[in-house]
Formats: structure tokens, sequence, C-alpha cells
């Protein structure tokens, strides 16, 4: 059975310790993956340090060259990266291709931004005296990315730190190790000097201790975390431990706002995709629909039909990566039906169970009203197929209720009336706001990220860059 080796200073590495990774469509093992120690991470680390030196001092249009090679690589090997995706997550082709395209788009837009890294002169007080304020890389970069967009999330969280000059240490997810892995071998067959990038993964018992490795190994300057609020926390923890800053993007909890004026077949596909495309399992799905009174039942009667024309497939809307993840969306589900809340599932069609019901990682869309704010559903981030339905007559209304959650990260406002739009979008709280599009959309042309528990920092375009750049004055006399 094949491994899946960690890459450091530029080799992939083999140990004996080892673990299994499942494929969620049919619940059984398809590869294993090494199981990276704390003495892995910390030469890991070690061979990011040894590279820093040189690679800081490259030059812009080497870094360029590089991520564009990088770029050409991946869409010739889409078919092999396509599947290693679609194995150990269990995503659909359209998700797939989503992914390949975003990080392939990502590569050639960083890199064409590399040489537009720059500094000032500032005028000082007094005219004896110059100074310049440049940018300099942090140094070595712990990057850690979750499973569910392996090759976007992991290829935003380590190009934008090498593009600036850092090396870099990525921790993938456990859950798709060869995903990660892939993106190690593409840069460095890209031309990426050994040590600039090393890969390790490792299995949940030793997550925390081979992540506390890192973040407390004195030459890691900064890191970057994209998953789950409760371990964004954890791995908060760690860096204030040790002082060292991070850039966190974590749950979402999107809204979407549905006014009396929206073209409602637009908005109800809109709403389907972004809610149960990928089983819900994005940071950025629609977990409620603020829908005017007006229109609730116009809406309501054109929702059924489209998730069952939307999600066809036994897989499109109800495939989950793990049962662990089934099982929360059940156990809020449950708690929600006894506290009051009325629930349906549109490819159900009035039958009280589903052949999914005994299945560890299937799970049938469902559609709530009743939802009030005593129950978990409506507090938490719910990362599966189900889509919580609100009413309201008044925008100030539909703001608290889009507001009303601890997270905010992406939002989406359905109006024909585009200064409505800018309104509401203005009084979101999110780090974006899509206008008659979806809550899902992400590409390298916006800076992404999000407020309150979505995190802090931003990655893509200039702002990502310079999330790796620290400022320094220098000052002298003439």
């Amino acid at each position: 059975m094949y491994t899946v080796p960690m890459v450091i200073d530029g080799k992939d590495q083999l140990t004996n310790k080892t673990f299994d990774v499942i494929n969620p469509r049919n619940n059984l093992v398809c590869h294993n993956s090494i199981a990276a120690t704390p003495n892995d991470a910390r030469a890991a680390v070690d061979a990011a340090a040894k590279a820093l030196t040189g690679w800081r001092q490259s030059s812009p249009s080497m870094r360029r060259d590089i991520l564009l090679r990088a770029a050409d690589i991946m869409n010739n090997d889409r078919k092999e990266l396509a599947d290693y995706m679609i194995v150990e997550t269990g995503s659909s082709n359209e998700w797939t291709q989503f992914n390949l395209n975003n990080a392939i788009d990502l590569l050639k837009d960083v890199a064409g931004r590399i040489s537009s890294i720059e500094g000032s002169a500032p005028a000082l007080a007094n005219p004896n005296m110059k100074a310049m304020v440049v940018k300099e890389p942090y140094g070595v970069v712990l990057s850690v990315a979750s499973w569910n967009s392996p090759y976007i999330l992991g290829m935003r969280s380590t190009i934008l730190p090498i593009a600036a000059g850092n090396t870099v240490v990525l921790k993938g997810s456990e859950l798709s190790p060869r995903c990660f892995w892939a993106i190690a071998s593409v840069l460095l067959r890209a031309g990426l000097p050994d040590g600039v990038l090393n890969y390790i993964s490792t299995d949940r018992d030793q997550a925390y201790d081979v992540t506390e490795a890192i973040v407390s190994h004195r030459e890691v300057k900064k890191l970057n975390f994209t998953g789950s609020v409760a371990v964004g926390r954890v791995v908060s923890e760690l860096a204030a431990r040790h002082l060292k800053p991070v850039l966190l993007e974590l749950g979402g909890q999107a809204s979407a706002i549905v006014w009396e004026d929206a073209d409602l077949d637009l908005a109800v596909k809109e709403c389907v995709a972004g809610c149960f495309m990928y089983a819900g399992q994005c940071c950025m799905s629609t977990d409620k629909v603020i829908l005017h009174k007006a229109i609730r039942d116009d809406f309501m009667r054109k929702l059924i039909p489209a998730i069952k024309a939307g999600f066809p497939s036994d897989d499109e809307a109800r495939l989950m990566i793990r049962p662990g993840g089934k099982d929360k969306v059940v156990r809020l589900l449950d708690e929600a039906e006894r506290k009051g809340a009325v629930i349906m599932s549109p490819t159900l069609e009035g039958k009280s169970t589903s052949a999914f019901d005994d299945d560890p990682t299937r799970l049938e869309p469902r559609v709530l009203s009743g939802v009030t704010p005593d129950m978990a559903i409506y507090q938490q981030e719910n990362f599966g197929p189900t889509l919580s339905i609100f009413e309201t007559d008044t925008e100030e209304e539909a703001l608290r209720i889009a507001n009303d959650a601890e997270c905010g990260l992406s939002s989406a406002v359905f109006t024909q009336d585009l200064l409505r739009g800018f309104r509401l979008a203005e009084g979101i709280e999110a780090g974006a706001v899509h206008i008659n599009n979806m809550s899902i959309h992400d590409e390298s042309a916006l800076p992404h990220g999000g407020c309150k528990s979505s995190g802090f920092g931003r990655f893509n375009t200039s702002y990502g860059i310079q999330e790796w750049l620290r400022t320094k004055t220098i000052t002298w006399k003439k």
C-alpha cells in the first residue's frame, strides 16, 4: 500500500510510524501517511532555517519564474491531482476542479505581484538625517491548512510567505495528506530550492505535540492556520505563549439576505449552491437564509425543486468526509427538533427514513424553520448540509439575525436595488459580502479573511503578501 512521505530539505522521507487515510466514499483505507513526530517537526524547521539565507536573497524574477512553472506543472498534472483529492476528501469533480483552477490562478497572481514589494523614504525633521523604511521577510513560517480545499488552502498558506522571502514548514491535514504532499512536490519540481518548503503531517493523537514543537522553535517567527474555531483557539494560545504572530482563517456561519425585490430564481439557485455544495463543508457555506416576509412562500416553493435539481446524485450534497462530521450535524438537528424546529428533507419526499441513516458519512440535506437563538444549530457553524430559514420585513432585523453569530467570514445579499445591497453589505459583520451571488466566493484577485471568531489577517492579493513582511526603519546622518 502506498505511503505518503514527508518532505524535508527537498527529499521525501519515510519512517516506520504511519496512520491510515480513509476514503469517505467507501470508508476503506486508501493509503497510509507518515505520522511525523516532534523530532521530525524540528528537523523540518531546521531545514527551513538552513535555506532561509539563500532564499531571502533570491531575486524577484527567480521567485516569479518558479511560481509560474509550478502553475504549468499543476495544470499538466491536473488529472492525477484531482484523483488525489476525490479519493481523500470525497469531493465532487466540480469542487475539485474549482480547487485546482483557483490554486493555479493563485500561483500566477502571486508571481505577478512579487516585484511590487517596496519600501519608502520618509522626510525627517532633521535635515541632516535620512531614513528608509524597508520590508523584509519574517523568517521561518509554520503553515497549517485544512482538508476540505487542500489545493487552495495549502497553496495560499505557503506561496504567499515564500513569495515574500520566507521559508515554510507546511503541516497538512491528516485527512488529505497526499494533496498537501503534492503541493510540495509541484513546487520542488518547479525549481524551488531544497528546504524552502518542507511538508509534514501526523495523526490526531500527535497533532498538538507536533504543532507545539514547531511553534516553540526559536527559528519560527510567524504562523498561519486555516481550520475550525476550536482548533484556532488552541493554535492562538500556543502562539501567544511563545509570542509569535499568527494569521487565522476560521469558521463561517454565513447568512444570505433575500429581499422582496430580489430575482427569486437567481436567489434560490445561489442559496442552494452556497449551502449544499460539498455537503456544506466549506467555511463560506450558507447556514442561514433570511427572507423578506413578502416573498417567503414563493422562495420556499422554488427551494425544494432547486435542491433536487441542483444535487441529483447521491454524493454531491450528502457525502461528509468522516463519521464525526455527520455525528455532529445529527446532534445539532436532534437538539433543534426537540426544541421546536421544523425539519424537512427535500430529497426524502415525505419518507421518515433514508438509506443513508446507517451510513457513517452520508446525510440527506435538511431545511429548518422555527430555529431560535437557544438552539446550538443557530449558534454554531454547522459544517454540514443544513439550511435554516428566517423571515423579517425590516432591514434592521435582517442585519440583527445575520450578525447574531460568533463568526463573520462571508455572506450574501439578494436585491435588485444596488443602494440597498450596499447598505446591507455595510451593515453585515463579515470579511466579504457578495451581492446577488452565493456566499462561497474565493479567488486570487480578492483578499480573503474574516472578523470576529472567523479570525484575523488576509490571504491573497498584495494584502496577503504584506502579511509576511515586517517593517524595518533604517536611519543615517548625512
